[in-house]
């Protein structure tokens, strides 16, 4: 049986701009939910599944989807499957 959830447990609504995206041969997916106060969470989960959440949030979901892109077009080292290597010092 399902129990309802609690009064006090916050209900997001999910965006329709949640998606799988691949760049530089990175997947992700770009998980994007409203607040409850009109503005939008950005959550990337990489293949590791760790979850990177903005301390911001967009105003609308389309920006929080553009953010995402960037993130990954610009800081795909941050999104990778393995750990990066140590650089050696000699």
């Amino acid at each position: 049986m399902t129990m309802p959830p609690a009064d006090d447990e916050p209900t997001f609504a999910h965006s329709e701009l949640s998606q799988r995206l691949t760049r530089h041969g990175v997947t992700v997916q770009v998980e994007i939910y409203e607040d409850g106060e009109g503005k939008w969470i950005l959550e990337v989960v990489d293949a590791q599944n760790a979850s990177h959440v903005w301390d911001d949030h967009f105003e609308s979901d389309h920006q929080a989807l553009a953010e995402a892109i960037r993130a990954l077009e610009e800081e795909t080292v941050e999104f990778m499957d393995a750990p990066a290597k140590p650089h050696s010092l000699h």
